[in-house]
């Protein structure tokens, strides 16, 4: 198994809920496909560099786990078709 670390944007105008189902989302992704979750930081509400779909802040939250490449293909899938997610980076250790 690899060492990765999944960097995701939520969109900040989220509830505190949907915040958290979406994490608990990944890591539980992760943990059923065989992979373990290391740690998920949350780092809060920061302004994002540039305007992404007319939104100027996101809630970033880093994720770092161990498993298969497969999985990683996975993790891009679902991320791409989350509602709330507005960008996400998955990069290996």
């Amino acid at each position: 198994m690899t060492k990765y670390e999944m960097l995701y944007i939520l969109d900040a105008t989220l509830s505190d809920e949907a915040k958290e189902s979406i994490i608990k989302k990944f890591e539980d992704l992760v943990t059923v496909s065989g992979g373990t979750v290391e740690k998920t930081d949350r780092w809060g509400i920061r302004k994002l560099q540039y305007p992404i779909n007319y939104k100027t802040e996101g809630f970033y939250v880093l994720m770092t786990f161990e498993a298969a490449k497969t999985l990683v293909v996975e993790l891009k899938r679902v991320a791409g078709i989350t509602d709330g997610i507005i960008r996400r980076l998955i990069t290996k250790i």
